[in-house]
């Protein structure tokens, strides 16, 4: 197997799976509970929160644990609109977003709320200009992502924290670092953002357990009611095994300058070998993010025919946009202005910390194949 998908997931790590198993078969209590059990398996939760508070540089009462990206997304958004809502009404983001995002400033629009959505180049990246432009007193909240998942847009973030203090603005500044995290260096204070999405999933833990930093005198209105866990902002039974996992995750992120030399020289490599391909085209910048390439294929194909393809003839798995669009025609490449024949045989490639030289070799024959055998 030939694994290509990055970022749509990781594969978990053995010492994550360990740290699972190890959680639900000797350390099971409900962390909420009092006995020894119950205290067991919150200080697994307790030391999570350090680990990932550690690997986000800052404090670990400023991370609140959720069920995933998704989650923690809609949380921050729809959080800080509700309380903001009395200083303002507008709301600026991206047309590149998760859908996460996307889908929940659609909805604080029908609410009333005024959405500015910024679009981007035709390589997908957004410019600093554009954000000042956007933020004006009325402003409540910023929501951006760090890294867009698609084509790896590395998008101004640092930027936000400016535009809201020239406009005067009341706004929180939200950022999505869900392909950010682990391989990147993350700083709250540096970056001025109020919150930051993360998951677990994305960087070699289980599906099923994200977080949400909030910074320490923010203050967000909860989404959901019935429990003083995550300090009534996220109630319910906290998912210890998933949580410890994503605790052991942020543990063993490796050593960020050492893993981006790495990924570099794989990022420059499938590019030096793609480009030989006749008719290939790169939609990502050369700005992006060196762990995501998203390339148009030159064949008959549509790109999920060229996914199935790979996967079923040659065991290679890469993706044609989000996961979360389940095959939908990719919003990000569609916003970029992209031809409806370059967004329909596009696909995107995702590497992690495991990604070898042959895996891009396996993957360039293939393509090469496939280019040959079905001709546009």
């Amino acid at each position: 197997m030939v694994y290509l998908d990055n970022s749509a997931t990781t594969k978990p790590e053995k010492e994550v799976a360990d740290k699972i198993y190890e959680m639900l078969t000797d350390n099971f209590g409900n962390p909420s509970s009092f006995h020894r059990a119950g205290l067991d398996a919150n200080d697994e939760i307790t030391k999570a929160r350090e680990a990932i508070a550690k690997a986000l540089f800052c404090k670990s009462e400023e991370i609140y644990f959720t069920s995933g990206g998704t989650e923690a997304n809609n949380l921050a958004v729809f959080g800080a609109a509700e309380v903001g809502k009395r200083r303002g009404n507008r709301i600026v983001t991206t047309a590149i977003e998760h859908e996460s995002v996307l889908k929940a400033v659609d909805e604080l629009e029908k609410r009333g709320f005024e959405v500015i959505r910024l679009m981007p180049d035709s390589k997908g990246n957004i410019s600093e200009n554009q954000i000042f432009e956007a933020v004006n007193e009325k402003t409540i909240l910023v929501s951006m992502m760090y890294v867009n998942n698609e084509v790896g847009s590395v998008l101004p973030v640092a930027s936000i924290k400016k535009a809201v203090k020239r406009a005067g603005a009341p706004a929180l500044i939200h950022i999505d670092c869900v392909q950010a995290f682990s391989k990147t260096e993350i700083k709250p204070d540096k970056l001025g953002a109020d919150l930051i999405s993360v998951s677990a999933h994305k960087i070699h833990g289980a599906k099923g357990v994200g977080a949400l930093y909030v910074r320490k005198g923010v203050r967000i209105a909860p989404m959901m009611f019935g429990g003083e866990q995550e300090k009534r902002l996220r109630p319910g039974t906290q998912a210890a095994p998933l949580i410890a996992g994503f605790g052991k995750a942020a543990e063993i992120i490796p050593d960020y300058k050492e893993q981006a030399r790495k990924i570099s020289e794989i990022n420059s490599y499938a590019k030096q070998n793609l480009s030989e391909i006749k008719g290939v085209v790169f939609n990502s910048s050369e700005q992006a993010s060196d762990y995501i390439i998203n390339l148009y294929v030159p064949t008959f194909m549509t790109s999920q025919t060229i996914v199935q393809h790979l996967s079923s003839e040659y065991g290679i798995y890469v993706s044609n946009g989000s996961a979360c669009a389940k095959g939908k025609k990719s919003h990000v490449l569609s916003a970029m202005k992209l031809s409806d024949k370059i967004i329909d045989k596009s696909i995107r490639i995702s590497f992690s910390r495991n990604t070898t030289k042959e895996d891009i070799d396996s993957l360039v024959f293939a393509l090469s194949e496939t280019v040959r055998d079905y001709p546009v």
